[in-house]
Order: structure tokens, then sequence, then C-alpha cells
């Protein structure tokens, strides 16, 4: 079994992971970390607010096991202590952290940090697997013996796994959408108030849609040997959020290079990722897409937790009238597993069989 920390192990996030790590064929969790505030308690004791209530997030019970186990402070972990970490804090700890980890020690993370290096890959599971190969150039250019593999953001994990299948069989020539983002996907701290949400929608996430508009041509862009060229297709979004509490919802309106009917895209959707899904990977699902024909799903109420939260869930889709070669569909993804920790976690399993050969 291979040792795994979790660092930023109080938060939603962290707890996904932990949930996610449970019972793992591979991996058992041997440490976790996270601010000052939490270090020196045990984990039960760190998730209290200042109330005494529990901010255990998951509906899964919190294992005895996990909550009696100690909490490191983050900036002073010792990464030679464990064989992966898993970093979910934020971005501005993860920025002066996550390189001090990778000088030993792979660093699985959600953050955005490092997500716009140039010899950092974005990997999402079954889209662009080939890209792990600039791990290697990470390495080399950083003098690094880990190396740092960061999450995409949760609201683009469904949508890129919708495109690729649609960007090999017709090419992409430009995207519009507009997302409905579920309330966990702000957080705890600050996160969002129930008085704020409730019979509401904020159109606005502040620093979302710069992300939504530059990561896709990355994450399905070439890697050419020494950096990854961008897809040349352009995206202009609106994210919004939505009193949903997991489950991001994506409209999009796609211009494709070649002319295609919703029959040819229902077809290739659901063909697609038959090759990584015979991979075995423990966290991933069966199929990468389910293409519902039910022209009310999908829900994330009723949808999002298909494939253990891994699948992505299409619908709608339609011919746009006004969009050259334009197609039109709604997806769905599970923004706190697919889109983060359980991603992550599926990206570790890749690298670990197939980057490090250690399984």
């Amino acid at each position: 079994m291979l040792k795994i920390a979790i660092i930023g192990a109080t938060g939603i996030v962290g707890q996904q992971a932990i949930i996610s790590l449970i019972g793992h064929p591979w991996f058992k969790i041997t440490k976790l970390a996270a601010s000052e505030r939490s270090a020196g308690k045990n984990y039960r004791e760190a998730l209290k607010d200042a109330n005494g209530s529990s901010r255990w997030w998951c509906p899964e019970e919190l294992p005895e096991e996990i909550g009696n186990m100690p909490v490191e402070d983050a900036s002073s972990f010792d990464a030679t202590s464990v064989d992966i970490i898993f970093s979910t804090m934020d971005a501005g700890p993860a920025k002066e952290l996550e390189p001090k980890y990778a000088k030993t020690t792979p660093v699985i993370s959600t953050a955005s940090a490092f997500r716009y290096e140039p010899d950092t890959p974005i990997l999402v599971g079954g889209v662009n697997m080939e890209h792990a190969a600039l791990l290697a150039v990470q390495q080399k250019n950083r003098g690094w013996k880990g190396f740092i593999s960061p999450k995409s953001n949760c609201t683009i994990a469904g949508l890129v796994v919708s495109l690729k299948p649609i960007q090999d069989a017709f090419g992409v020539k430009q995207v519009v959408m507009t997302s409905l983002q579920a309330m966990s996907g702000a957080g705890r701290t600050p996160g969002l108030s129930a008085m704020d949400m409730t019979e509401n929608v904020v159109p606005y996430i502040a620093g979302e849609e710069p992300k939504v508009e530059t990561e896709p041509q990355k994450i399905l862009g070439k890697f050419t040997g020494e950096t990854i060229e961008n897809a040349p297709f352009g995206i202009t979004a609106t994210c919004t959020r939505v009193p949903v509490i997991d489950g991001h919802l994506v409209c999009a309106f796609v211009q494709t290079e070649k002319p295609c009917s919703p029959e040819d895209v229902k077809k290739v959707m659901m063909n697609y990722g038959k090759e990584f899904a015979e991979l075995a990977l423990p966290s991933s699902p069966a199929h990468l897409i389910d293409v519902t024909d039910d022209p009310f799903r999908p829900q994330p109420r009723m949808d999002r937790d298909k494939g253990g939260g891994m699948t992505v869930t299409v619908g709608r889709i339609r011919k746009d009238p006004i969009l050259e070669n334009g197609i039109k569909y709604v997806c769905l993804a599970h923004n706190t597993k697919l889109g983060a920790a359980k991603g992550a976690l599926q990206t570790a399993e890749y690298l670990v069989k197939n980057y490090l050969k250690l399984v």
C-alpha cells in the first residue's frame, strides 16, 4: 500500500478526498495536514467550528481511525514521510507549499496555482493522458524528484469530457457556455449563506470565467514534447451560482469544423472513453459519458452520482439554428467528485500505474 497525505484535510475537498480513499486497494491515508489553526488537534477536533459543531461535510460517517488521526501543520509537513501527497489547499498556500513538497514527492493537486505553467499538464481522466509525459519535462526543468499534477477547474471537468469526442470526430471552432454551479464549489469558508442563495441565482463568480475560457484549450491541446500547444478554438463563458448543493450544470453551444447531426454527436459521445475504462482504475466509471434522451435531464439531484460521481451526463443534444455547424447540449458533472477530489484520485491512479509504475 502506498502511503498518502492529504494537505488541506479540513476543507470540503479534503473531506471528499478522505471518503474517496477509504478502502482504496492501492492507497492508505497515513497523514493529515492543514493550517496552523488546526495543527496539533486530532482530526475530529480540528473539524469543529467556534460553536463546537462539526464541519464534516460528507453524508458518509467520519471513520473512527481518521477522526483520531493527528493533524499536522502543512507549512512544516515532511513530504518524505509519504509516497504521494493530495493537496486540496487554496491557491495561495498551494503556490508556496506545493513546490516544497514536489522536491521529493509527487503532488496531486486540486488547486489552480500551477495549472498555467508551461511545464505542467492539467490531466482529466480519459481526455488527455498523453500529456502526462510533460511531467518528465517539469521534473527536469525544476530539479524535482516529485512533480505537481493539478486538477482542472471543477466547472470545466464535465465540459472537456463532453467536448473531447466532438473535437476528435468533427473539430471544434468555438464554444459559448453558461454554467449553473453548485454552492459547494464556493467552499465552506467564506462559502455562501443560505440567506444569500435561497430563492436566488448569483450571476457572477469572481475569477471563474477566465479559468473556464482558457483551461479547456490547454487540456484539449497537443503535447509537443516540451510543452502543450493549445487547441485553437475560443470559448466565451458566463458563470453563475445556483441554490444546488452539488453538481455543476453547463449549457454548451459548440460550432464544429465539420457538419454533424445530434445523432452523430450522441454516437461519438456514447462510444467515447472505452480504452480508458479498460484500464480498470479503481476510481474510474464504466462509462465516461452517459447520454440521455429525456428532455428533462440531466438534473443535479438525479444524475450527479452516476458512476460514483465520475460519469458526465449529457442531454438535450440539438442542432443550433444560428451557429454554422452548431450543436447545443447540456452536461452535468459532480463538482467535488469528478471536478475535484475523486478526479484527483483518478489522476493519481493513472500516474501511479502508467507513469510511476508503482502498481
